[in-house]
């Protein structure tokens, strides 16, 4: 079930949630920002304790040895590296708890990204203090938690989770490299997840297979 609501409105009533979270882990490097949020998600009575981590590679190492987190807040960009690579790193170890994507970038290819990556929702920095309550509530629930205007992705598409990744990378004009680093990927294995979208298609270049993937409702 997909949570979809307006950004503005009174808040519904919810008495029987999971909330508050035991403990939330929070990807970003921006620290004004993640002490910001941090403290309102705990003002809000949303989690007991919020642990913040600045990369990748922090947070891997939390969820790997330590465990006992119930939520990760991951931010698209940090630094160098992509936020979504964290789910490539994660996908050897055990189950990924729900992963939330907090961005400033809300188009709809970046957020058909996330969730072809896995998240379970996806949050603009822009959101209101109502939409952060009513998205934890959600996945609280089991829920997911994605803007009203993204329509979830057709379930006829012939592609993988990993060729979907792909292709939504290489419609925000990702070059292989960076689809590389993104997803943590060497670039033969994108280059054979690009021939098998190419195929699947009946294109035979970049522009060719972003177009008709657009015509055709997989972005």
């Amino acid at each position: 079930m997909i949570v979809t609501m307006p950004e503005h409105g009174a808040l519904p009533e919810a008495p029987s949630t999971g909330l508050p979270f035991k403990q939330i882990l929070l990807v970003d490097d921006h620290v004004l920002f993640a002490q910001g949020l941090s403290g309102l998600v705990q003002q809000e009575g949303l989690a007991e304790s919020v642990v913040i981590v600045s990369s990748v590679e922090a947070a891997t190492d939390c969820l790997v040895h330590r465990r006992e987190f119930d939520l990760v807040l991951l931010d698209l960009a940090l630094g160098g590296e992509a936020g979504l690579s964290l789910f490539a790193r994660m996908s050897v170890h055990d189950q990924l708890p729900p992963v939330v994507i907090i961005s400033s970038s809300d188009d709809e290819c970046t957020v058909r990204a996330a969730r072809a990556a896995g998240a379970s929702g996806f949050l603009a920095k822009s959101a209101s203090r109502a939409s952060l309550v009513r998205m934890m509530r959600a996945i609280s629930q089991g829920q997911g938690y994605f803007p009203g205007g993204v329509a979830p992705l057709n379930a006829e598409v012939p592609l993988t989770p990993r060729q979907l990744e792909v292709l939504s990378l290489l419609a925000q004009g990702f070059p292989n490299k960076r689809i590389c680093q993104s997803l943590d990927l060497t670039e033969h294995t994108v280059k054979t997840h690009l021939k098998a979208i190419f195929s699947q298609l009946g294109v035979h270049n970049r522009t060719e297979c972003v177009n008709k993937a657009r015509r055709l409702g997989w972005l």
